[in-house]
């Protein structure tokens, strides 16, 4: 029986010193889930999944290789903070400051960053897809260029839709975003949408004296228009064959990256 309790209340210890969070400095961890004030603290490694943090002051906090997956970080500020191999999949991170902030191959995956402040921050080896409200000041446009080829890649076309998209705001003499985001438009079928981007591209790839460009762009638009008078003359909507030199075409519309 003694046996019995001294086993379990071993157990129960160890699971009460690792949930809901781990972190060398319990100091700090504990300071933060307190009083949610800890400048410049060292919560390296701390799991905070699903903790709330609204209005955290987590500025200049050593966050290095911490999960805060699915946490709330409505209105936090992380100004300088050191975001290293830091996971923020699926958290709220609407409002926040992290301006100044290190985002090395830090995981944005799927959270939310509407209104986010990101002044000075390089989000260049962070990973981005599914995020939702990216502003277009967070990147160049051949940043964003290159988040949507990765969107592109993964099946994700209509999140590299929007990133081409904002990609040509930018930039609207990108080439390689227009033909991306034609290629995407002729999947779901809008083709004049389709025509109208690739001629775009097509222009732009003579002017810029991109000759493989200016070839994939014009047969790109050949193949398209013919499908246009197909649909309008047969009525073949969608058929195998223009699917099948769509996803042909891809590809080599993926390898026109940017130097």
């Amino acid at each position: 029986m003694n046996k019995t309790i001294l086993l379990t209340s071993t157990l129960l210890m160890s699971l009460i010193a690792t949930f809901p969070c781990q972190a060398e400095n319990i100091e700090h961890l504990n300071q933060l889930l307190q009083t949610k004030q800890c400048e410049n603290c060292d919560l390296a490694d701390a799991g905070l999944v699903m903790i709330n943090l609204q209005g955290a002051n987590l500025r200049g906090a050593n966050l290095v290789g911490a999960n805060l997956s699915r946490a709330d970080l409505t209105g936090a500020d992380l100004r300088g903070a050191n975001l290293t191999n830091a996971s923020f999949f699926g958290a709220n991170l609407s409002g926040a400051n992290l301006s100044g902030a290190n985002a090395y191959n830090t995981d944005f995956r799927n959270s939310y960053v509407q209104g986010v402040i990101i002044e000075g921050l390089d989000l260049s080896m962070a990973h981005i897809q599914g995020t939702v409200g990216i502003p277009a000041t967070a990147a160049s446009a051949e940043q964003f260029y290159v988040w949507g080829l990765s969107e592109d890649k993964d099946g994700n076309y209509k999140a590299a839709a929007d990133y081409y998209s904002q990609a040509i705001n930018l930039n609207p003499e990108l080439a390689q975003a227009y033909l991306g985001r034609a290629v995407i438009k002729s999947r779901y079928g809008q083709v004049s949408a389709a025509i109208k981007d690739a001629e775009t591209a097509q222009g732009l790839f003579e002017t810029q004296n991109n000759s493989e460009g200016y070839l994939l762009s014009s047969r790109f638009v050949q193949l398209v228009k013919a499908r246009a008078e197909a649909e309008e003359k047969d009525g073949n909507q969608g058929s195998p064959q223009f699917v099948q030199i769509v996803n042909s075409i891809a590809p080599m519309v993926l390898k026109l990256f940017l130097p």
